[in-house]
């Protein structure tokens, strides 16, 4: 395992050392089915509570890692004025080391038929897709207790948070295990995706929160530009804040943010300090 996240040096000759991370760890994991995961860890430069520390598992973990930790770390200093606390962050990476790695649209995605999903881009065909399930397993079952057995974690007070793809992952495993997490962060969900299925999961959810007692915090946010056709994100994401809102009274808290002027893409950076506060609530 190595100590400290690292840059890879220049090759253009010059003897500059690469740059460090400090509190930092990264090491591969496998799930159950062989597939390879790069972790990258930040530890909190104080020490845990007696419950354990709060922890944010964030999807695509290349993407921002160093973005969160650094907020994490500025902000959590003066947690009596931030209300950010002190946490672990545990990116989920792949060993390509890319932001957005390819593999990405087979573990957020849902079971969705093909002939139910939108036109891609590019107009060929998707990827290999469907396999949130598998992702939501390893998570549970692999990711979360390697974790637990390097640091003192306070399970009550776990953290889901994932962009575009990611986002519609996050709003999966709360509809369909909201036990899993105590906090929500879905940025610019790609609900556009995955009609009917996430539909049907929401409707289950809602009656499941009816019935059973949760205390769930849950974060929606995306870009004002995110609204053009064909995907229309800001009106999809609003609609659903719109039907959650009034489970509340069940023990729902859910927000909705709109950040002006940003756009699918730039969007990202904007959530990590409302992502923050929302993970410390």
């Amino acid at each position: 395992m190595n100590s400290s996240f690292t840059i890879p040096p220049s090759r253009s000759g010059d003897a500059h050392s690469p740059i460090e991370l400090r509190g930092t760890r990264q090491f591969a994991l496998y799930s159950a089915e062989g597939r390879e995961y790069r972790i990258l860890m930040s530890i909190p430069d104080r020490e845990a509570p007696a419950s354990g520390y709060p922890v944010i598992y964030m999807l695509d973990g290349h993407a921002t890692f160093a973005t969160v930790i650094d907020a994490e770390r500025a902000q959590s200093r003066r947690a009596e004025k931030t209300g950010v606390a002190p946490s672990v962050i545990v990116g989920i990476g792949y060993p390509s080391g890319l932001p957005f790695s390819s593999e990405r649209s087979y573990d957020y995605t849902l079971p969705v038929p093909v002939e139910n999903l939108p036109a891609s881009r590019d107009g060929k065909p998707w990827p290999e897709h469907g396999g949130a399930d598998i992702f939501l397993t390893f998570i549970e079952n692999v990711l979360k207790p390697k974790i637990e057995s390097i640091l003192p974690i306070d399970r009550s007070r776990q953290t889901l948070f994932g962009h575009s793809f990611g986002g519609l992952f996050t709003l999966h495993t709360l509809f369909t295990r909201p036990e899993t997490f105590r906090c929500y962060i879905a940025g610019s969900p790609s609900l556009h995706w995955a009609r009917p299925l996430i539909e049907e999961e929401k409707q289950a959810f809602i009656k499941k929160l009816h019935t059973e007692k949760h205390e769930l915090n849950l974060l929606i946010a995306l870009g004002e530009l995110e609204g053009d056709p064909p995907h229309h994100m800001v009106q999809n994401a609003r609609a659903l804040y719109d039907r959650l809102e009034p489970l509340r009274e069940y023990g729902l808290n859910v927000n909705f943010r709109l950040f002006e002027g940003e756009n699918h893409g730039s969007t990202l950076p904007s959530i990590v300090s409302p992502m923050l506060r929302t993970a410390a609530l």
